[in-house]
């Protein structure tokens, strides 16, 4: 009987034994059921990232295309191409840096990331601001130093001149990783996070200065055009009306760039002197994006627009140069 008490016992702690495993193995399986159903949920996706995104892609493969044509073509080598190609490669740098922020924010969440995303694209923009105001400054003296400018502007004083700016603009997109950045006092933020309020407000400022430092340079230089279109006016004892033309078209060239370029930055320098962290994103990526389209327009206008650099990149589409296409020379409509 004892023995018969001991065989029922025993088979009812195994029974008891087996059902805490299976209870066990169930809420494990519940358990990792959950982790993975929580890690599997899909990533809610900002729809201004994805445009941001799209745009950098676009700024890339525009500034790409220009890169090749200039290196590809030996005789694209004056200062003022060097000029463009420093452009474009600043645009380049500023796409692959929107495609680079939109990774990080969705596959490598870290705040080296953050810093290193921030640092790229602050060094991109500035430059790609910089080397508008180069290539401005070049197109004024160009004009105002006629007959000197080929003398004085060489090629090694041009590459001297962007050793100095992206040295400068590389600094700028430093000092994030260098600790001038707002990930542990949050209250010091700006619209564009890491970037405390402080340094978004010394970029804004310098941004306006350079933006009327360009004013006065496209004033001088429509200045300039009237005036040569006077003297030879009062030369022929007319003005010619292929030159009056010329210097009208030159104008309203002058005015747009001016236009898309104040219609691109000034929203966004304006909104982060006044604005902070608290306000909401909408407005951020609002004023963000026509920023980041000024490097989708800089190839047309400074690029694209030129005819030797027409003729280089119809010789690398086709192979030819049309029947109709012919090389005009330079006027002050030619920025």
């Amino acid at each position: 009987m004892l023995h018969t008490l001991a065989a029922a016992m025993s088979n009812q702690l195994q029974n008891t034994s087996s059902l805490n495993t299976l209870n066990w193995f169930s809420q494990e399986g519940r358990n990792s059921t959950t982790v993975t159903t929580a890690d599997l949920l899909p990533v809610s996706v900002n729809p201004w990232e994805i445009v941001l995104c799209v745009t950098g892609t676009l700024i890339a493969c525009e500034n790409a295309i220009v890169l090749a044509i200039l290196f590809y073509t030996p005789t694209l080598r004056a200062p003022m191409f060097i000029l463009i190609g420093s452009l474009a490669f600043a645009d380049l740098l500023a796409g692959l840096g929107l495609i680079l922020n939109f990774t990080f924010i969705y596959l490598l969440r870290s705040e080296l990331a953050s810093l290193l995303s921030a640092g790229l694209l602050i060094a991109a923009f500035s430059a790609s601001v910089c080397n508008l105001l180069a290539i401005t400054i070049d197109r004024y003296l160009s004009l105002y130093n006629a007959l000197t400018y080929h003398t004085e502007r060489t090629v090694a004083f041009t590459y001297t001149v962007l050793v100095v700016l992206w040295a400068l603009c590389i600094t700028l997109g430093l000092l994030p990783a260098l600790g001038w950045n707002c990930l542990n006092d949050e209250s010091s933020c700006s619209v564009l996070k890491p970037i405390t309020k402080n340094n978004a407000a010394v970029l804004s400022v310098s941004f306006l200065l350079i933006f009327a430092m360009m004013m006065q340079l496209y004033l001088q230089i429509c200045k300039i055009a009237f005036r040569h279109a006077q003297q030879i006016a009062v030369q022929h004892q007319f003005m010619t009306t292929s030159h009056a033309s010329s210097t009208t078209k030159g104008v309203s060239t002058l005015s747009i760039i001016l236009a898309t370029f104040a219609f691109c930055w000034i929203p966004l320098a304006m909104y982060s002197l006044v604005a902070d962290y608290r306000y909401p994103m909408i407005y951020t990526y609002a004023t963000v994006l026509p920023a980041t389209c000024n490097s989708v327009i800089n190839p047309f206008i400074y690029a694209f627009r030129n005819p030797d650099f027409q003729k280089s990149l119809w010789v690398a589409c086709c192979g030819c140069i049309p029947t109709n296409f012919s090389l005009r020379p330079r006027t002050s409509s030619d920025v």
